[in-house]
């Protein structure tokens, strides 16, 4: 189904399943795309701050976007990311953390520049198994207006 920024709600709320991460998922992740040895190596990891290897956050910032779209997102609308504010890691993620994702419309505006898209703001919350919440973030994005034809 085809949504449009008339047919979004300020307020809307979605939450994904639940995702557990794994100290093979943390290491993988980390090896391609941040290899920091508090990611990816387990006794390095063991001797620092954390006691353990710990998730890479732009592996937690991917995950919460693999969520949103497997969980439907906003239906077969493609929706163009236009940025993000407010990222913040809150807590440590651990292997064995179960995750979800929460998200919750907070903004919608037609687009002055190009009135053919509207801009909509998200509230997302990764939180693990203790309802804490581990990274929090606002994502804009462009959206299509209802056609007028």
């Amino acid at each position: 189904m085809s949504r449009f920024l008339e047919d979004i709600e300020i307020g809307e709320t979605w939450v994904s399943k639940t995702v557990e991460i794994s100290e093979e998922d943390i290491i993988s992740y980390a090896l391609q795309n941040d290899p920091q040895p508090m990611h990816t190596d387990p006794e390095a990891a063991a001797a620092g701050r954390f006691g353990t290897v710990i998730a890479s956050g732009w592996q937690i910032a991917a995950l919460s976007m693999r969520l949103f779209i497997e969980g439907g997102g906003y239906g077969d609308t493609p929706i163009v990311g236009v940025g993000i504010d407010e990222l913040r890691w809150r807590k440590p993620v651990r292997p064995g953390d179960v995750l979800k994702v929460s998200r919750e419309v907070i903004s919608t505006e037609r687009s002055k520049r190009r009135p053919e898209f509207g801009v909509i703001r998200t509230k997302v919350t990764v939180s693990n198994q203790k309802d804490e919440a581990v990274m929090t973030l606002i994502t804009l994005g462009q959206i299509p207006v209802r056609p007028t034809d």
